[in-house]
């Protein structure tokens, strides 16, 4: 029994943080359904690819992190320790004989350690940077966690951009639609919302400099 286990959504200001693991006998049907990693593949493709795994995995498993809560847990760990403690939680639901892992850290061996150790039972776990571009059961992984952090995506946008008429965009500080989003949202509403994560410093930016043009005022 193998797994794979990635993460979509570590960068975003915007929306949660999504951990997916994928248990296979082994990778053959994957390979055979050219299943990659999510990011080189169509939205379109990453669709029909989810449905696939769902039915070709022995198992599966999805986290999801929302903003709130990674704002509160960076108040006592980084994001890395957050995100190897949501791979432990998959992989410990999962149970695999060998699983690969897309490392967070920079370090590949470093997150191979931090989880390996935290783990109540005897598995093999090989971090690897790519891992999704290089295994494919990593990559499959990497498409149920995309396509369920884009799902959420919708539904936060859906909510939030009635709210000030502008769409949200992909809710990553280097998307201009999301800049201009959040400035207009801070502007009418002086605090972002729970789906916002305030802990960033793109928002910690807009939030101080709403202050500084509000005592401007005075």
């Amino acid at each position: 029994m193998i797994s794979g286990v990635d993460e979509a959504g570590r960068g975003p200001c915007i929306g949660p943080l999504v951990v997916a693991g994928v248990n296979v006998e082994d990778d053959s049907k994957l390979v055979k359904n050219h299943v990659r990693d999510s990011k080189k593949l169509t939205p379109r493709r990453r669709e029909y690819l989810a449905e696939r795994i769902k039915k070709l995995a022995i198992d599966y498993e999805i986290i999801v992190i929302p903003a709130k809560d990674i704002d509160d847990m960076r108040k006592v760990m980084t994001l890395n320790e957050i995100e190897v403690n949501a791979f432990i939680k998959v992989i410990k639901k999962l149970k695999p004989e060998l699983c690969y892992v897309d490392s967070a850290d920079v370090d590949e061996e470093r997150f191979r350690i931090n989880i390996t150790n935290n783990l109540t039972f005897k598995t093999t776990v090989i971090s690897k940077h790519k891992a999704d571009d290089i295994y494919p059961v990593v990559g499959a992984a990497s498409i149920l966690a995309k396509i369920k952090r884009d799902e959420e995506i919708r539904d936060i946008s859906f909510n939030l951009e009635k709210k000030i008429g502008l769409p949200m965009g992909s809710g990553y500080p280097a998307d201009p639609i999301t800049i201009r989003f959040l400035r207009k949202w801070i502007k009418k509403y002086d605090k972002f919302p729970a789906e916002v994560r305030h802990s960033w410093k793109t928002i910690k930016r807009l939030e101080d400099g709403k202050k500084t043009k509000s005592l401007d005022d005075f």
